[in-house]
């Protein structure tokens, strides 16, 4: 009965952490959206969010240091991904390819709250 394990199967911390249905419900994205987004490189779509923040602003970003900035940005959005498509910070850690007791320092430098921060209607 191999149903029977999935029933004992043990869910983690980031267990309900997703941040696709977070948007979902929240109607920022569809899923026409997300078609058109997974047809885009990762430097395409940074590109193309820089381009549209600033062009409201007549294609300035003063003081705002996007080369040294990009670093942090890309860590936190890795962050958020590990965490949302794995099941337990052990996981996030491997699919980082860091060890946990650095994954949770870069959680609570990026002040993400697990505890609070789930996404999924339970």
């Amino acid at each position: 009965m191999p149903w029977k394990k999935k029933l004992r199967e043990r869910k983690g911390k980031s267990y309900n952490y997703s941040l696709r249905k977070k948007l979902k419900k929240d109607k920022k994205i569809t899923d026409d959206f997300e078609i058109m987004l997974n047809s885009l490189t990762l430097e395409d779509i940074i590109g193309l969010k820089l381009e549209l923040a600033s062009s409201y602003i007549n294609n300035k970003l003063y003081n705002l240091n996007i080369y040294k900035s990009i670093r942090y940005i890309t860590k936190e959005a890795c962050l958020h991904f590990a965490l949302s498509s794995t099941r337990s910070i052990r996981d996030a850690a491997s699919l980082l390819g860091i060890n946990e007791k650095d994954l949770r320092k870069e959680i609570k430098k990026f002040e993400i709250n697990l505890a609070t921060t789930t996404y999924d209607d339970k």
